[in-house]
Protein backbone atom coordinates (compact mmCIF):
# COMPACT_ATOMS: atom_id res chain seq x y z
CA UNK A 1 0.00 0.00 0.00
CA UNK A 2 1.41 3.39 -1.03
CA UNK A 3 1.69 6.05 1.69
CA UNK A 4 0.34 9.39 0.47
CA UNK A 5 1.03 12.87 1.89
CA UNK A 6 -1.36 15.82 1.65
CA UNK A 7 -0.02 19.35 2.18
CA UNK A 8 -3.00 21.66 2.79
CA UNK A 9 -1.16 24.93 3.56
CA UNK A 10 1.67 26.74 1.75
CA UNK A 11 4.99 25.05 2.56
CA UNK A 12 8.51 26.23 1.75
CA UNK A 13 9.95 24.61 -1.39
CA UNK A 14 12.82 23.06 0.61
CA UNK A 15 10.30 21.17 2.73
CA UNK A 16 8.36 20.02 -0.32
CA UNK A 17 11.59 18.73 -1.90
CA UNK A 18 12.33 16.59 1.16
CA UNK A 19 8.85 15.09 0.99
CA UNK A 20 9.04 14.38 -2.74
CA UNK A 21 12.56 12.95 -2.53
CA UNK A 22 11.31 10.46 0.07
CA UNK A 23 9.46 8.57 -2.63
CA UNK A 24 6.01 9.17 -1.17
CA UNK A 25 3.34 10.69 -3.45
CA UNK A 26 2.80 14.31 -2.37
CA UNK A 27 -0.24 16.47 -3.21
CA UNK A 28 -0.37 20.19 -2.42
CA UNK A 29 -3.96 21.41 -2.06
CA UNK A 30 -4.19 24.67 -0.10
CA UNK A 31 -7.30 26.62 0.93
CA UNK A 32 -9.57 23.61 1.38
CA UNK A 33 -12.80 24.11 3.29
CA UNK A 34 -13.59 21.70 6.12
CA UNK A 35 -16.04 19.87 3.86
CA UNK A 36 -13.52 19.56 1.02
CA UNK A 37 -10.75 18.49 3.40
CA UNK A 38 -13.00 15.77 4.81
CA UNK A 39 -13.47 14.44 1.27
CA UNK A 40 -9.76 14.63 0.40
CA UNK A 41 -8.24 13.28 3.62
CA UNK A 42 -9.83 9.85 3.37
CA UNK A 43 -7.06 8.55 1.09
CA UNK A 44 -4.02 10.03 2.88
CA UNK A 45 -1.80 8.64 5.64
CA UNK A 46 -0.13 12.00 6.38
CA UNK A 47 -1.42 15.57 6.57
CA UNK A 48 0.98 18.53 6.75
CA UNK A 49 -0.43 21.90 7.77
CA UNK A 50 0.50 25.38 8.94
CA UNK A 51 -1.88 27.70 10.80
CA UNK A 52 -4.47 28.01 8.04
CA UNK A 53 -5.95 24.50 8.06
CA UNK A 54 -8.35 23.61 10.87
CA UNK A 55 -8.01 19.91 11.66
CA UNK A 56 -11.31 19.40 13.44
CA UNK A 57 -12.71 16.22 14.94
CA UNK A 58 -14.83 15.88 11.79
CA UNK A 59 -11.69 15.97 9.63
CA UNK A 60 -9.91 13.47 11.87
CA UNK A 61 -12.86 11.07 11.76
CA UNK A 62 -12.86 11.34 7.96
CA UNK A 63 -9.15 10.44 7.82
CA UNK A 64 -9.65 6.70 7.94
CA UNK A 65 -6.03 6.07 6.89
CA UNK A 66 -4.48 9.02 8.66
CA UNK A 67 -1.40 8.16 10.77
CA UNK A 68 0.37 11.47 11.34
CA UNK A 69 -0.39 15.20 11.30
CA UNK A 70 2.65 17.45 10.90
CA UNK A 71 2.31 21.09 11.99
CA UNK A 72 4.95 23.38 10.49
CA UNK A 73 5.08 25.72 13.48
CA UNK A 74 4.68 25.71 17.25
CA UNK A 75 1.02 26.12 18.14
CA UNK A 76 -1.45 23.29 17.59
CA UNK A 77 -4.58 25.28 18.47
CA UNK A 78 -5.92 24.47 15.01
CA UNK A 79 -5.70 20.70 15.62
CA UNK A 80 -8.11 18.70 17.76
CA UNK A 81 -5.30 16.85 19.53
CA UNK A 82 -7.56 14.79 21.86
CA UNK A 83 -9.51 13.51 18.85
CA UNK A 84 -6.28 12.65 17.05
CA UNK A 85 -4.93 10.90 20.14
CA UNK A 86 -8.11 8.89 20.53
CA UNK A 87 -7.67 7.59 16.98
CA UNK A 88 -3.97 6.87 17.50
CA UNK A 89 -2.87 9.62 15.09
CA UNK A 90 0.51 11.16 15.87
CA UNK A 91 0.63 14.96 15.98
CA UNK A 92 4.04 16.59 15.44
CA UNK A 93 5.11 20.22 15.57
CA UNK A 94 8.34 22.24 15.29
CA UNK A 95 8.73 23.91 18.70
CA UNK A 96 12.24 25.32 18.33
CA UNK A 97 12.39 26.43 14.71
CA UNK A 98 11.26 30.03 15.27
CA UNK A 99 13.03 30.87 18.55
CA UNK A 100 15.66 33.11 16.97
CA UNK A 101 13.15 34.87 14.73
CA UNK A 102 10.87 35.62 17.68
CA UNK A 103 13.81 36.91 19.73
CA UNK A 104 15.03 39.18 16.92
CA UNK A 105 11.50 40.48 16.31
CA UNK A 106 11.24 41.34 20.00
CA UNK A 107 14.46 43.35 19.81
CA UNK A 108 13.23 45.10 16.66
CA UNK A 109 9.94 46.00 18.32
CA UNK A 110 11.68 47.44 21.40
CA UNK A 111 14.10 49.47 19.28
CA UNK A 112 11.30 50.76 17.05
CA UNK A 113 9.38 51.81 20.14
CA UNK A 114 12.39 53.50 21.76
CA UNK A 115 13.18 55.55 18.65
CA UNK A 116 9.60 56.15 17.38
CA UNK A 117 10.57 54.67 14.03
CA UNK A 118 7.09 53.66 12.75
CA UNK A 119 5.59 57.06 13.66
CA UNK A 120 8.49 59.01 12.14
CA UNK A 121 8.30 56.84 9.01
CA UNK A 122 4.59 57.57 8.57
CA UNK A 123 5.22 61.29 9.15
CA UNK A 124 7.88 61.48 6.45
CA UNK A 125 5.65 59.64 4.00
CA UNK A 126 3.06 62.33 4.61
CA UNK A 127 5.64 64.89 3.49
CA UNK A 128 6.48 66.10 7.01
CA UNK A 129 9.85 66.77 8.66
CA UNK A 130 9.25 66.81 12.45
CA UNK A 131 12.49 65.86 14.14
CA UNK A 132 11.68 67.16 17.62
CA UNK A 133 8.29 65.46 17.75
CA UNK A 134 9.86 62.01 17.36
CA UNK A 135 12.78 62.36 19.78
CA UNK A 136 13.45 58.92 21.22
CA UNK A 137 15.27 57.42 24.20
CA UNK A 138 18.44 55.35 24.44
CA UNK A 139 18.37 51.78 25.68
CA UNK A 140 21.91 52.11 26.98
CA UNK A 141 22.02 51.90 30.77
CA UNK A 142 18.30 51.20 31.08
CA UNK A 143 16.66 48.31 32.97
CA UNK A 144 15.21 45.54 30.82
CA UNK A 145 12.59 43.36 32.51
CA UNK A 146 12.03 39.91 31.00
CA UNK A 147 8.79 38.20 32.01
CA UNK A 148 9.45 34.54 31.22
CA UNK A 149 13.17 33.93 30.85
CA UNK A 150 12.84 30.80 28.72
CA UNK A 151 14.22 29.97 25.29
CA UNK A 152 13.05 33.13 23.51
CA UNK A 153 13.50 35.37 26.56
CA UNK A 154 17.02 34.04 27.02
CA UNK A 155 17.92 34.82 23.41
CA UNK A 156 16.55 38.37 23.82
CA UNK A 157 18.73 38.80 26.92
CA UNK A 158 21.84 37.68 25.03
CA UNK A 159 21.22 40.24 22.28
CA UNK A 160 20.28 43.21 24.42
CA UNK A 161 23.20 42.62 26.74
CA UNK A 162 25.21 44.33 23.99
CA UNK A 163 23.15 47.50 24.62
CA UNK A 164 24.60 47.74 28.14
CA UNK A 165 21.22 47.13 29.73
CA UNK A 166 20.69 45.93 33.31
CA UNK A 167 18.52 42.82 33.04
CA UNK A 168 16.03 41.55 35.60
CA UNK A 169 13.61 38.71 35.07
CA UNK A 170 10.59 36.94 36.47
CA UNK A 171 10.40 33.20 35.92
CA UNK A 172 9.31 31.01 38.85
CA UNK A 173 10.48 27.86 37.08
CA UNK A 174 13.99 28.92 36.04
CA UNK A 175 16.95 28.04 38.31
CA UNK A 176 18.99 30.99 39.51
CA UNK A 177 22.24 29.63 38.05
CA UNK A 178 20.70 29.41 34.56
CA UNK A 179 19.52 33.03 34.78
CA UNK A 180 22.89 34.12 36.15
CA UNK A 181 24.65 32.52 33.19
CA UNK A 182 22.87 34.87 30.75
CA UNK A 183 23.17 37.93 32.98
CA UNK A 184 19.58 38.10 34.25
CA UNK A 185 18.84 38.72 37.92
CA UNK A 186 15.70 36.82 38.92
CA UNK A 187 13.22 38.64 41.12
CA UNK A 188 9.48 38.99 41.67
CA UNK A 189 7.01 40.05 39.00
CA UNK A 190 6.14 43.14 41.03
CA UNK A 191 9.77 44.26 41.17
CA UNK A 192 10.22 43.71 37.43
CA UNK A 193 7.16 45.89 36.80
CA UNK A 194 8.29 48.63 39.20
CA UNK A 195 11.93 49.06 38.18
CA UNK A 196 12.01 48.28 34.44
CA UNK A 197 12.32 50.92 31.75
CA UNK A 198 11.65 48.33 29.05
CA UNK A 199 9.79 45.04 29.46
CA UNK A 200 9.27 42.04 27.22
CA UNK A 201 6.89 39.11 27.69
CA UNK A 202 7.80 35.49 26.87
CA UNK A 203 5.41 33.27 28.83
CA UNK A 204 2.91 30.74 27.46
CA UNK A 205 -0.78 31.57 27.64
CA UNK A 206 -2.10 29.55 30.58
CA UNK A 207 -4.98 30.07 33.02
CA UNK A 208 -2.42 31.54 35.44
CA UNK A 209 -0.95 33.93 32.85
CA UNK A 210 -4.13 35.14 31.15
CA UNK A 211 -4.43 38.89 31.85
CA UNK A 212 -1.42 38.69 34.16
CA UNK A 213 -0.65 42.25 33.07
CA UNK A 214 -3.74 44.34 33.80
CA UNK A 215 -4.66 47.66 35.44
CA UNK A 216 -2.97 46.91 38.78
CA UNK A 217 0.25 45.95 37.02
CA UNK A 218 0.25 49.00 34.73
CA UNK A 219 -0.17 51.18 37.83
CA UNK A 220 3.07 49.73 39.22
CA UNK A 221 5.10 50.74 36.16
CA UNK A 222 7.20 53.85 35.68
CA UNK A 223 5.65 56.62 33.55
CA UNK A 224 8.53 56.11 31.09
CA UNK A 225 8.01 52.33 30.90
CA UNK A 226 7.67 50.61 27.53
CA UNK A 227 6.42 47.02 27.12
CA UNK A 228 6.56 44.53 24.24
CA UNK A 229 4.59 41.32 23.67
CA UNK A 230 5.69 38.88 20.96
CA UNK A 231 4.48 35.85 22.93
CA UNK A 232 0.72 35.24 22.99
CA UNK A 233 -2.36 37.43 22.90
CA UNK A 234 -4.33 37.37 26.14
CA UNK A 235 -1.38 37.64 28.52
CA UNK A 236 -1.96 41.40 28.60
CA UNK A 237 -5.45 42.74 29.30
CA UNK A 238 -6.07 44.77 26.13
CA UNK A 239 -8.63 47.09 27.74
CA UNK A 240 -6.17 47.91 30.52
CA UNK A 241 -3.43 48.37 27.90
CA UNK A 242 -5.59 50.85 26.01
CA UNK A 243 -6.26 52.91 29.13
CA UNK A 244 -2.59 52.87 30.18
CA UNK A 245 -1.49 54.13 26.76
CA UNK A 246 -4.38 56.55 26.22
CA UNK A 247 -3.78 58.27 29.57
CA UNK A 248 0.00 58.12 29.11
CA UNK A 249 0.25 56.06 32.32
CA UNK A 250 3.13 54.35 30.50
CA UNK A 251 5.20 55.70 27.61
CA UNK A 252 4.49 53.07 25.01
CA UNK A 253 3.94 49.47 23.95
CA UNK A 254 4.86 47.22 21.03
CA UNK A 255 2.55 44.29 20.27
CA UNK A 256 2.79 41.50 17.71
CA UNK A 257 0.05 39.25 19.16
CA UNK A 258 -3.62 39.83 19.93
CA UNK A 259 -6.50 38.27 21.82
CA UNK A 260 -8.28 37.75 18.52
CA UNK A 261 -6.45 37.28 15.24
CA UNK A 262 -7.01 38.78 12.73
CA UNK A 263 -7.55 41.79 14.98
CA UNK A 264 -11.25 42.26 15.77
CA UNK A 265 -13.46 45.37 15.83
CA UNK A 266 -13.13 45.71 19.61
CA UNK A 267 -9.35 45.90 19.26
CA UNK A 268 -9.41 48.56 16.53
CA UNK A 269 -9.30 51.37 19.10
CA UNK A 270 -5.77 50.27 20.00
CA UNK A 271 -4.63 51.02 16.45
CA UNK A 272 -5.65 54.67 16.88
CA UNK A 273 -3.04 55.25 19.60
CA UNK A 274 0.14 57.19 18.81
CA UNK A 275 2.31 55.26 21.30
CA UNK A 276 1.63 51.69 20.20
CA UNK A 277 3.84 49.89 17.67
CA UNK A 278 2.00 47.01 16.00
CA UNK A 279 2.68 44.06 13.70
CA UNK A 280 0.32 41.26 12.56
CA UNK A 281 1.87 38.27 14.39
CA UNK A 282 5.18 38.36 12.52
CA UNK A 283 7.38 36.84 15.25
CA UNK A 284 8.07 33.72 13.20
CA UNK A 285 7.72 35.35 9.79
CA UNK A 286 11.25 35.29 8.46
CA UNK A 287 12.58 33.48 5.42
CA UNK A 288 14.89 31.44 7.66
CA UNK A 289 12.20 30.49 10.17
CA UNK A 290 9.76 29.52 7.43
CA UNK A 291 12.43 27.34 5.84
CA UNK A 292 13.31 25.77 9.19
CA UNK A 293 9.71 24.87 10.10
CA UNK A 294 9.13 23.45 6.61
CA UNK A 295 12.28 21.33 6.46
CA UNK A 296 11.97 20.21 10.09
CA UNK A 297 8.39 19.03 9.77
CA UNK A 298 9.17 17.32 6.46
CA UNK A 299 12.20 15.50 7.87
CA UNK A 300 10.32 14.39 10.98
CA UNK A 301 7.32 13.13 9.03
CA UNK A 302 9.51 11.14 6.63
CA UNK A 303 11.46 9.56 9.50
CA UNK A 304 8.23 8.52 11.16
CA UNK A 305 6.64 7.12 8.01
CA UNK A 306 9.78 5.21 6.99
CA UNK A 307 11.34 4.18 10.30
CA UNK A 308 8.75 4.78 12.99
CA UNK A 309 11.06 7.37 14.60
CA UNK A 310 9.13 9.95 16.65
CA UNK A 311 10.40 13.54 16.91
CA UNK A 312 8.62 16.56 18.43
CA UNK A 313 5.50 14.58 19.21
CA UNK A 314 2.57 16.36 20.83
CA UNK A 315 1.00 12.98 21.56
CA UNK A 316 3.07 9.79 21.43
CA UNK A 317 1.25 6.82 19.86
CA UNK A 318 0.04 4.23 22.35
CA UNK A 319 1.01 1.36 20.03
CA UNK A 320 4.71 1.97 20.64
CA UNK A 321 4.40 1.18 24.37
CA UNK A 322 4.85 -2.11 26.18
CA UNK A 323 1.29 -3.54 26.35
CA UNK A 324 1.79 -4.21 30.07
CA UNK A 325 2.63 -0.57 30.81
CA UNK A 326 0.35 1.10 28.25
CA UNK A 327 -2.54 1.39 30.72
CA UNK A 328 -0.30 3.41 33.07
CA UNK A 329 0.40 6.23 30.60
CA UNK A 330 -2.69 8.33 31.48
CA UNK A 331 -1.91 7.75 35.16
CA UNK A 332 1.72 8.86 34.79
CA UNK A 333 0.85 12.07 32.94
CA UNK A 334 -1.94 13.02 35.34
CA UNK A 335 0.31 12.34 38.30
CA UNK A 336 2.80 14.78 36.82
CA UNK A 337 0.07 17.43 36.48
CA UNK A 338 -1.09 16.73 40.03
CA UNK A 339 2.43 16.76 41.48
CA UNK A 340 3.15 20.17 39.98
CA UNK A 341 -0.12 21.68 41.20
CA UNK A 342 0.32 20.30 44.72
CA UNK A 343 3.84 21.68 44.82
CA UNK A 344 2.59 25.16 43.97
CA UNK A 345 4.06 27.94 41.88
CA UNK A 346 7.67 27.39 43.01
CA UNK A 347 10.68 25.93 41.17
CA UNK A 348 11.06 22.16 41.36
CA UNK A 349 14.53 20.95 42.31
CA UNK A 350 13.97 17.21 42.02
CA UNK A 351 11.35 14.84 40.67
CA UNK A 352 11.64 11.21 41.79
CA UNK A 353 9.42 8.55 40.22
CA UNK A 354 9.34 5.15 41.94
CA UNK A 355 7.74 2.09 40.34
CA UNK A 356 6.36 -0.33 42.92
CA UNK A 357 5.22 -3.95 42.71
CA UNK A 358 4.95 -5.57 39.29
CA UNK A 359 5.94 -2.35 37.50
CA UNK A 360 9.41 -2.63 39.05
CA UNK A 361 10.33 -5.32 36.53
CA UNK A 362 8.92 -3.51 33.47
CA UNK A 363 10.37 -1.00 31.01
CA UNK A 364 9.24 2.25 32.59
CA UNK A 365 11.31 4.91 30.84
CA UNK A 366 8.38 6.12 28.74
CA UNK A 367 6.20 6.33 31.85
CA UNK A 368 8.83 8.57 33.44
CA UNK A 369 8.78 10.82 30.37
CA UNK A 370 4.99 11.03 30.47
CA UNK A 371 5.19 12.03 34.14
CA UNK A 372 7.65 14.80 33.24
CA UNK A 373 5.36 15.94 30.41
CA UNK A 374 2.56 16.26 32.97
CA UNK A 375 4.76 18.30 35.30
CA UNK A 376 5.76 20.66 32.48
CA UNK A 377 2.24 21.32 31.19
CA UNK A 378 1.58 24.20 33.55
CA UNK A 379 5.17 25.45 33.41
CA UNK A 380 5.72 25.91 29.66
CA UNK A 381 2.21 25.32 28.35
CA UNK A 382 0.27 22.34 26.96
CA UNK A 383 1.77 20.78 23.83
CA UNK A 384 5.24 22.27 24.29
CA UNK A 385 6.80 19.24 26.00
CA UNK A 386 6.80 15.89 24.23
CA UNK A 387 8.48 12.49 24.19
CA UNK A 388 11.57 13.94 22.57
CA UNK A 389 12.12 17.20 24.44
CA UNK A 390 10.53 16.70 27.89
CA UNK A 391 13.69 15.55 29.66
CA UNK A 392 15.99 18.22 28.13
CA UNK A 393 13.45 20.92 28.98
CA UNK A 394 13.20 19.65 32.57
CA UNK A 395 16.99 19.67 32.82
CA UNK A 396 17.08 23.23 31.50
CA UNK A 397 14.61 24.20 34.23
CA UNK A 398 16.97 22.75 36.83
CA UNK A 399 14.74 19.74 37.60
CA UNK A 400 16.73 16.60 38.44
CA UNK A 401 14.82 13.48 37.32
CA UNK A 402 15.33 10.29 39.32
CA UNK A 403 13.80 6.89 38.64
CA UNK A 404 13.80 3.95 41.05
CA UNK A 405 11.86 0.74 41.69
CA UNK A 406 10.85 -1.56 44.53
CA UNK A 407 9.00 -4.86 44.71
CA UNK A 408 6.77 -3.52 47.50
CA UNK A 409 3.52 -1.84 46.50
CA UNK A 410 1.58 -1.61 49.79
CA UNK A 411 -2.08 -2.49 49.13
CA UNK A 412 -1.90 -2.76 45.33
CA UNK A 413 -0.20 -4.92 42.71
CA UNK A 414 1.31 -1.89 40.97
CA UNK A 415 1.87 1.67 42.20
CA UNK A 416 3.59 4.74 40.78
CA UNK A 417 4.94 7.09 43.44
CA UNK A 418 5.96 10.64 42.51
CA UNK A 419 7.93 12.81 44.92
CA UNK A 420 8.53 16.50 44.25
CA UNK A 421 11.33 18.27 46.10
CA UNK A 422 11.48 22.09 46.27
CA UNK A 423 13.70 24.16 48.56
CA UNK A 424 14.32 21.18 50.83
CA UNK A 425 10.62 20.33 51.21
CA UNK A 426 8.91 17.39 49.53
CA UNK A 427 5.40 16.27 48.60
CA UNK A 428 4.56 12.71 47.55
CA UNK A 429 1.60 11.28 45.63
CA UNK A 430 0.77 7.65 44.82
CA UNK A 431 -1.40 6.23 42.06
CA UNK A 432 -2.42 2.99 40.44
CA UNK A 433 -4.70 1.62 37.72
CA UNK A 434 -7.57 -0.76 38.16
CA UNK A 435 -10.69 -1.24 36.09
CA UNK A 436 -8.68 0.42 33.34
CA UNK A 437 -8.88 3.77 35.14
CA UNK A 438 -6.16 5.89 36.83
CA UNK A 439 -6.71 6.10 40.58
CA UNK A 440 -5.11 8.34 43.19
CA UNK A 441 -4.36 6.25 46.29
CA UNK A 442 -2.30 8.57 48.46
CA UNK A 443 -0.91 12.04 49.16
CA UNK A 444 2.00 12.27 51.61
CA UNK A 445 1.13 10.19 54.70
CA UNK A 446 -2.56 9.84 53.81
CA UNK A 447 -4.05 6.83 52.01
CA UNK A 448 -7.42 6.72 50.21
CA UNK A 449 -8.71 5.91 46.74
CA UNK A 450 -10.39 8.20 44.18
CA UNK A 451 -10.43 8.41 40.36
CA UNK A 452 -7.91 10.77 38.77
CA UNK A 453 -10.22 12.76 36.53
CA UNK A 454 -12.14 16.00 36.54
CA UNK A 455 -11.84 18.68 39.18
CA UNK A 456 -10.45 17.77 42.57
CA UNK A 457 -10.10 19.39 45.98
CA UNK A 458 -8.09 18.04 48.88
CA UNK A 459 -8.44 19.36 52.42
CA UNK A 460 -6.00 18.61 55.24
CA UNK A 461 -7.38 19.16 58.71
CA UNK A 462 -7.18 18.10 62.35
CA UNK A 463 -9.36 14.99 62.67
CA UNK A 464 -12.48 15.93 64.63
CA UNK A 465 -16.22 15.37 64.56
CA UNK A 466 -18.21 17.65 62.29
CA UNK A 467 -15.40 18.77 59.97
CA UNK A 468 -16.69 16.79 57.00
CA UNK A 469 -20.09 18.43 57.43
CA UNK A 470 -18.58 21.92 57.47
CA UNK A 471 -16.68 21.22 54.25
CA UNK A 472 -19.77 19.82 52.54
CA UNK A 473 -21.83 22.82 53.64
CA UNK A 474 -19.27 25.30 52.27
CA UNK A 475 -19.33 23.55 48.89
CA UNK A 476 -23.11 23.22 48.90
CA UNK A 477 -23.61 26.92 49.63
CA UNK A 478 -21.42 27.67 46.62
CA UNK A 479 -23.56 25.39 44.44
CA UNK A 480 -20.72 22.91 43.86
CA UNK A 481 -21.75 19.26 43.61
CA UNK A 482 -19.56 16.50 45.05
CA UNK A 483 -19.29 13.48 42.74
CA UNK A 484 -17.06 11.33 45.00
CA UNK A 485 -15.28 11.67 48.33
CA UNK A 486 -12.61 9.76 50.25
CA UNK A 487 -10.85 10.35 53.56
CA UNK A 488 -7.46 9.18 54.79
CA UNK A 489 -6.11 9.56 58.33
CA UNK A 490 -2.60 9.85 59.74
CA UNK A 491 -2.19 10.33 63.47
CA UNK A 492 -4.35 13.22 64.65
CA UNK A 493 -4.83 14.64 61.17
CA UNK A 494 -6.92 13.64 58.17
CA UNK A 495 -7.13 14.45 54.48
CA UNK A 496 -10.34 14.57 52.51
CA UNK A 497 -10.24 14.29 48.71
CA UNK A 498 -13.31 15.30 46.72
CA UNK A 499 -14.07 14.83 43.02
CA UNK A 500 -16.29 17.70 41.90
CA UNK A 501 -18.35 18.68 38.87
CA UNK A 502 -16.79 22.14 38.42
CA UNK A 503 -13.97 24.51 39.35
CA UNK A 504 -13.68 25.74 42.91
CA UNK A 505 -12.97 29.50 43.26
CA UNK A 506 -10.34 30.58 45.78
CA UNK A 507 -13.06 32.32 47.82
CA UNK A 508 -14.77 28.96 48.37
CA UNK A 509 -11.47 27.41 49.46
CA UNK A 510 -11.09 30.27 51.96
CA UNK A 511 -14.62 29.53 53.23
CA UNK A 512 -13.72 25.86 53.65
CA UNK A 513 -10.67 26.76 55.71
CA UNK A 514 -12.64 29.24 57.78
CA UNK A 515 -15.55 26.89 58.44
CA UNK A 516 -13.52 23.75 59.17
CA UNK A 517 -10.28 25.11 60.60
CA UNK A 518 -8.42 23.19 57.90
CA UNK A 519 -4.63 23.46 57.67
CA UNK A 520 -4.69 23.30 53.86
CA UNK A 521 -7.32 23.33 51.10
CA UNK A 522 -6.27 23.18 47.44
CA UNK A 523 -8.08 22.94 44.12
CA UNK A 524 -6.55 20.66 41.48
CA UNK A 525 -7.56 21.00 37.84
CA UNK A 526 -7.32 17.73 35.93
CA UNK A 527 -10.09 18.54 33.44
CA UNK A 528 -7.96 20.43 30.91
CA UNK A 529 -4.85 18.34 31.40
Amino acid sequence: MTTRILVSDPLNEEGLKILRDSGFPVDVKPDLSEEDLCKEIADYECLIIRSGTKVTKKVIEAGRKLRVIGRAGVGVDNVDVPAATEKGILVMNTPSANILSAAEHTCAMLLSLARNIPFAHDSMHRGEWKRSKYTGVEMNGKVLGIIGVGRVGGEVAKRLKAFNMTMVGYDPFLPKDVADSIGVRLTTLDEVLKISDFMTIHTPLLPDTRNMISTAQFNMMKPNARIANVARGGIVDEDALYQALKTKRIAGAAFDVWCEEPICQAEQKLLELDNLVTTPHLGASTVEAQERVSTEVAENVVKYLKEGVIANAINAPRGKLDPETEAYVPLAERMGVLAHQINGNVPIDELEITYCGGLASKQTKMLTIYTVIGVLKNIIGPGQANMINALPIAKGKGIAIKESSTDEARDYMNVIEVKVVSAGKSRTIRGTVFGGQPRLVGIDAYSFEVPMSGDMVYVRYEDAAGVIGHIGTALGEAGINVAQMAVGRSGKCAMMVLILDQDVPSKVLDNIIGASGAKEAKFIDLVDN
